[in-house]
């Protein structure tokens, strides 16, 4: 497994920008892929965005398409979220996550999670 530590977090208001920082540690992403879920309190975990480490393809929630950008940084072992056009209902603890999978938005197939970064979008 590779240990993930998630940043940048925060409290906006809505139409506001952040960017979400993902650092892997213990092994590099390598051949896999990158995710970001996200949960609301009373809510199941959701997909939000997923990318892959190697060829960069990436596969995004149609929740948060044309607003939020996933990338990585391979020298960094790093991948990021740019979440921009915020809106209230983006709040949720966002988490980071990898797998071995193909570009999956499904959660049970990722292995390795972050401890999650709280992002509040006030109105």
């Amino acid at each position: 497994q590779v240990q993930l530590v998630e940043s940048g977090g925060g409290l906006v208001q809505a139409g506001d920008s952040l960017r979400l920082s993902c650092a892997a540690s213990g092994r590099t992403f390598g051949r896999s892929t990158a995710g970001w879920f996200r949960q609301a309190p009373g809510k199941e975990r959701e997909f939000v965005a997923a990318i892959s480490w190697s060829y960069g393809s990436t596969y995004y929630a149609d929740s948060v398409k044309g607003r939020f950008t996933i990338t990585r940084d391979t020298t960094k072992n790093t991948v990021y979220l740019q979440m921009n056009s915020l809106k209230p209902e983006d709040t949720a603890v966002y988490y980071c996550a990898a797998t071995m999978a193909e570009r999956t938005a499904v959660a049970a197939l990722y292995d390795s999670w972050g401890q999650g970064t709280q992002v509040t979008v006030s109105s």
